[in-house]
């Protein structure tokens, strides 16, 4: 169950990250909060979109569907299930993967490094390691056989 609440809780805060970012793109945030203007140039960047989306936007959907899963797992009914945790696992491998690729651009394509993007790379990463570990905690999948099956 702790697992699940501290998923719920990073998704939460990785949503409030994601919204902020996007305000900016939309021009409701004037400069971002950054210290280096690092998180300017990422976020002015054309790299700052993929397949025509908003990477803040994918983030806000992305982070958005994290916390209803989590949320949902939440559930007394869901609570023994290994369901919820590994479509958590899936969706936060999955921007694992997106990050590691954003994290590249800014490293070797941009040059420049975005603060408030470092800090959703450890949200994803450590959302990641929690459904790993609530799926660790609830052992191995057991397979329901038929009554005298081999």
């Amino acid at each position: 169950m702790i697992y699940r609440q501290g998923a719920a809780l990073l998704s939460l805060l990785g949503l409030f990250l994601s919204v902020y970012l996007y305000l900016y793109k939309l021009g409701h945030v004037g400069a971002l909060a950054c210290g280096t203007g690092g998180c300017e140039t990422v976020q002015t960047s054309h790299w700052s979109r993929f397949a025509g989306v908003e990477v803040a936007l994918i983030g806000v959907v992305g982070y958005a569907l994290l916390l209803a899963v989590a949320l949902a797992a939440l559930r007394p009914a869901a609570a023994g299930r290994r369901g919820p945790s590994r479509l958590l696992a899936a969706l936060a491998g999955g921007g694992v993967l997106f990050t590691a690729y954003l994290t590249y651009l800014e490293l070797f394509v941009i040059h420049a490094i975005c603060r408030w993007c470092v800090g959703s790379a450890a949200i994803i990463v450590a959302l990641f390691a929690l459904a790993a570990l609530d799926l660790r905690r609830l052992g191995p999948a057991t397979i329901a056989r038929a009554p005298g099956a081999a």
